[in-house]
């Protein structure tokens, strides 16, 4: 399953993936049906999760029944149990909306909630993130979520999420990390998809980001909580629900 998996994420292009997924994965859930690993999103249990990677796989990290990864349940657990998300009226802009997501956050009456992507099938508006059509200080949140190590100007678009940001605004903005290097890492002279797949962990990567990835944040203008939640949570629940010990969420304030 695990050469399978590997073959159809480096094959199938991502928008068909997405539409595929919906069909597939009632399936998948089932067959995997059991007690050790639990989705907290859907509260649903198997025996096993699946392996996710393009490059180099993760084991027992993707979830049969919303597809979400390590990051997506725990950004589920941080706004579900440190946030008004759910509760409070919020205008809210999602980059490249997730599936785990997408459903759930629709069928929420206290969001006005915008989905937003150059390619994504689920993108309400068609947009450029260094280019947006939105006007200024217009979202009481944001969630872009492992976009911004797609965007070779990153400078660009950190300052229109800030500029469509409410003041008091949250903004999300998790990203891929090295935790162990300082300095975030690119080099455009690397051209080969197979090389930039091996150094940069997916082909269309244009770098790591290092520690230094909060401080550029803070230089645009927000205010940066470096949000290291699996520690608030019991050692037993970050095994249960397959969470990444040591994952840092970017919480961002204007």
């Amino acid at each position: 399953m695990k050469k399978a998996f590997k073959k159809i994420l480096n094959i199938v292009p991502r928008p068909l993936l997405i539409r595929l997924s919906y069909v597939v994965r009632p399936f998948i859930a089932f067959s995997l049906k059991g007690d050790k690993y639990t989705d907290p999103i859907d509260g649903k249990s198997f025996k096993s999760m699946l392996p996710y990677g393009y490059e180099t796989q993760r084991n027992n990290v993707l979830s049969p029944s919303t597809l979400s990864l390590e990051r997506h349940r725990l950004l589920w657990l941080y706004l579900n149990d440190q946030t008004d998300f759910f509760t409070s009226k919020k205008k809210v802009l999602h980059f490249a909306p997730e599936q785990a997501f997408y459903k759930l956050f629709r069928i929420q009456k206290n969001l006005d909630y915008t989905t937003t992507d150059l390619f994504s099938p689920l993108a309400d508006v068609k947009a450029d993130i260094c280019n947006l059509p939105f006007e200024d200080n217009q979202y009481d949140v944001i969630l872009c979520n492992h976009v911004l190590e797609h965007i070779p100007d990153d400078t660009k678009a950190m300052q229109e999420l800030y500029r469509v940001l409410k003041p008091g605004g949250m903004a999300i903005l998790q990203i891929p990390q090295d935790l162990k290097r300082e300095i975030t890492f690119a080099d455009d002279s690397i051209t080969d998809q197979k090389e930039r797949a091996k150094i940069f962990g997916q082909y269309d990567h244009v770098r790591i980001y290092g520690r230094d990835y909060f401080d550029k944040l803070r230089s645009i203008g927000f205010t940066v909580v470096e949000e290291d939640y699996t520690n608030k949570i019991a050692p037993e629940l970050v095994e249960k629900y397959c969470l990444a010990k040591g994952e840092i969420i970017p919480v961002c304030f204007k």
